[in-house]
């Protein structure tokens, strides 16, 4: 049954009990809106269904005859630190490519970046996938009434069939709480059970021992020659332990068998000495602590932590009436086709918001990277890494946690920033000659904060700031002065020294300019028409730098601090470039008004000044916002556009802030029909940026979320915004818990496309500005209580 809206706006529903007995019990899952369900095993692995706690991670399969669960770990990363990935020539050169560039010689400067500023490490790393938990069946016979789900409101995979009258299910979840993997197997008739156990498919050096009777042990390193040098990486340890009921078990020196068994088991327990730590004690006492707990005690356990997170918001975007019949991987295919499906956009939602709790917890040691803590080795075998990209694809893996209510998942991409804060002083003092800390555009582990390897994307030198502005928006949605005080402002205030240092005037227009620099990852045709993506201040750059600025300003005046300061950063940010409009009415990418060497090309880097940022608006730069639109619609005209998973994320997003929702629907409808698989998991398409086939990229999913909720409700600007680009696709609907800048939750129903209740609440107590079409509302908000709003509200 749908939840009401009178139950959504008095703070959530009641979640149905879950059984808590050895023997799964399953309702049916395919009726309920939160969950993905198919009527196949998968195949492929992106057929398969993630789990994870925020570390550990598994691809659940649910084959009858093979079981398989691709195991990951986020830390599991080769490589190594290193105190030499700087290019030596880099402060020696800078001012002479900077000249040389200033007088459109871009070719010759082009050349003089690849020799001397480009790094050339020996051992970035990568994460890498480490192997399958196998489970080999005994021949089941024929199996019908097959079904495997992923219950997005347990966190559970779950997988149930008959053979005759045997009825077999499954169950799998990562457990944050008890730091195991849990696989539960189970039949109502006893001595059902019977299988073989193994590590398959290992993909790293190491070698699988037996220990006692119920116990796999793993020991290897994460070693690999693309992206190190073969000899660098963490240690690993993976220890699977057997629990049975009734029946017998025997050990191999690679495999444990089961035979005849009631009930079965298998926990997982995945570490690494990532950060110093003993990956062979942690297993020992992850497991040793789970396997005193009854399979019932681990599971409420993993429900109640998890349940705590995902609970937080709802969602109704309207139903589809055979919805339920319907597996997930066919109701995505008939988007393809123009079906409409409102409640796949809503699972979709809540799916990203299911990856972000699986993926990143405040327990976590490193932040979603370019594949979550999912990892298929395709990403990790291609030039670009399995890694941390800061030239949007790790910002956009968090877009969706504070505005989705999940602002604890940000801690480890916090934890990240402060190392790049620390490695980054190095080389801005060592290539750059200036105080303060930088970063590029890709980092590791371990803080690496050099240029890149390649031209045109590896001396983006504003990453830094553009991963930091994440911890400014989490101060904006909860402002907590202590972490603005110990945490935030140290960060800002070193960055703005470097960049007060780094930055000259341009001789021609006086403007302080940024450079040698790149616009991810485009080029442009210089003046000669050579190909070129070097230049002195790209508009990305002077977008970022204009936040940072003004992030230091707001932190310096809350904080009474560092007046001094103030005045030159002031002066600084005056003397910044404007934004630009080009010859074709676009938002100019570059300095100049260059033409686009690939007109097609997925990266609009200059566009984050609508989104994430607020430098453009329709309200308050009509022009800018105008102009924005035209590179938007030239972009994705042209015959060969290159339509990927996150662009296609960021189009939502960019309509989504010019209160379009009738386009941003359009390009959130093409997400999940044109780059996302059948596990819903989304894709980087195979023939961009040099993919010889699919690869799962998971700010498609989290950015498309992120989309989602900016359509339902903005609070960038100075205001809250309600229902800023709600589609005629989503006539009635409802939303509880979504979160808004200045400590506000806001939830909202809808009916025939307007407003019908809105509810705000505040954790702190404030005023705010509450806006409806064109109607401004102020009002305030005790701490804990809730301000009720009808359309007539806004009625003048």
């Amino acid at each position: 049954m749908s939840p009401t809206r009178r139950e959504f706006l008095r703070g959530g529903l009641a979640l149905a009990a879950v059984p808590a007995t050895t023997h799964v019990a399953f309702t049916e899952l395919a009726a309920e809106r939160n969950t993905l369900w198919y009527a196949t095993e998968a195949k492929r692995w992106l057929e398969a269904v993630p789990i994870g706690n925020g570390r550990i991670g598994g691809m659940v399969f649910g084959g009858v005859r093979k079981e398989r669960v691709a195991l990951t770990e986020s830390t599991a990363w080769s490589g190594a630190a290193s105190e030499s990935d700087v290019n030596p020539g880099a402060l020696q050169h800078i001012g002479e490519i900077r000249e040389l560039l200033f007088r459109g010689e871009y070719g010759e400067a082009r050349k003089m970046c690849e020799k001397h500023l480009l790094s050339h490490p020996t051992s970035f790393g990568t994460n890498l996938p480490l192997f399958d938990l196998l489970l080999e069946f005994e021949e089941p016979g024929h199996e019908t009434a097959y079904r495997r789900v992923l219950d997005l409101e347990t966190g559970i995979a779950g997988v149930k069939y008959r053979v005759g009258p045997h009825l077999f299910t499954r169950e799998s979840f990562c457990s944050n709480p008890d730091q195991v993997l849990v696989l539960h197997l189970a039949s109502p008739i006893a001595g059902q059970i019977s299988f073989a156990a193994t590590f398959d498919g290992i993909k790293i050096p190491g070698a699988v021992n037996s220990l006692g009777n119920d116990t796999l042990i793993f020991r290897g390193n994460a070693f690999e020659r693309l992206h190190s040098n073969g000899n660098q990486g963490v240690e690993i340890e993976c220890h699977l332990r057997l629990l049975h009921q009734g029946g017998e078990i025997s050990v191999g020196k690679d495999s444990l068998q089961v035979k005849v068994a009631d009930a079965v088991t298998l926990l997982v327990a995945i570490a690494t000495n990532y950060g110093g730590r003993n990956p062979g004690k942690i297993c020992d006492e992850s497991l040793q602590a789970a396997a005193v707990k009854s399979y019932a005690e681990l599971r409420r356990n993993h429900v109640a932590d998890y349940r705590e997170l995902f609970s937080r918001v709802r969602i109704d975007l309207g139903s589809r009436s055979d919805a339920a019949n319907i597996p997930t991987d066919q109701r995505r295919r008939l988007l393809e086709g123009g079906a409409s499906d409102p409640e796949l956009c809503a699972l979709f939602f809540q799916y990203g918001r299911y990856l972000t709790i699986a993926g990143s917890r405040s327990n976590s040691p490193l932040p979603l990277a370019l594949q979550g803590i999912w990892n298929d080795g395709l990403a990790s075998s291609m030039g670009w890494t399995d890694d941390f990209h800061l030239d949007i694809n790790t910002e956009q893996n968090y877009w969706l946690a504070e505005v989705g209510n999940l602002s604890e998942s940000q801690a480890p991409l916090f934890v990240l920033t402060e190392k790049l804060r620390q490695s980054g002083g190095k080389t801005a003092e060592t290539m750059y000659g200036a105080p303060g800390w930088v970063s590029h555009v890709v980092t590791n582990p371990w803080g690496f904060t050099a240029p890149g390897w390649g031209l045109g994307w590896g001396i983006f030198v504003t990453s830094g700031i553009w991963i930091a502005l994440q911890m400014w928006e989490h101060f904006r949605f909860n402002p907590d002065m202590e972490f603005l005080r110990e945490r935030l402002y140290p960060i800002f205030k070193e960055s703005a020294e470097f960049f007060l240092a780094y930055m000259v005037e341009h001789p021609k227009h006086g403007w302080l300019v940024t450079g040698p620099s790149d616009s991810p990852e485009n080029a442009f045709r210089a003046p000669s028409g050579e190909y070129c993506s070097e230049s002195m201040g790209p508009t990305c750059d002077r977008v970022l730098v204009y936040s940072l600025l003004s992030v230091c300003l707001e932190a310096e005046k809350l904080l009474s601090i560092d007046s001094d300061l103030g005045s030159k950063l002031q002066q600084t940010r005056e003397k910044l470039p404007p934004l630009q409009i080009g010859r074709y009415g676009q938002l100019q990418e570059w300095l100049e008004d260059f033409e686009e060497a690939e007109p097609n090309h997925r990266h609009t880097s200059h566009l984050i000044a609508l989104y994430p940022e607020n430098q453009i608006s329709p309200e308050k730069t009509p022009a800018l916002a105008k102009a924005a639109r035209v590179t938007l619609e030239r972009r994705i005209h042209h015959p060969k556009w290159e339509d990927t998973e996150w662009s296609r994320a960021n189009l939502v997003n960019y309509y989504a802030r010019l209160w379009d929702g009738e386009a941003a629907h359009q390009h959130l409808i093409g997400l999940l029909s044109k780059t996302t698989e059948d596990n819903l998991l989304t894709y980087s398409r195979a023939g961009v940026a040099g993919a010889s086939q699919n690869i799962f990229a998971i700010d498609g999913n989290t950015a498309g979320a992120a989309g989602i909720a900016e359509m339902l409700l903005e609070s960038q600007g100075d205001s809250i915004h309600l229902l800023p680009a709600l589609p005629s696709a989503w006539p009635t609907g409802s939303v509880s818990g979504l979160c808004a800048r200045g400590g506000f939750e806001v939830d909202m129903n809808w009916r025939s496309n307007r407003l019908t209740l809105a509810a705000i609440r505040s954790k702190r107590g404030g005023d705010c500005t509450v806006r409806y079409g064109k109607t401004l509302k102020s009002i305030h908000v005790e701490a804990g209580q809730t301000v009720r709003l009808t359309a007539r509200s806004f009625v003048t």
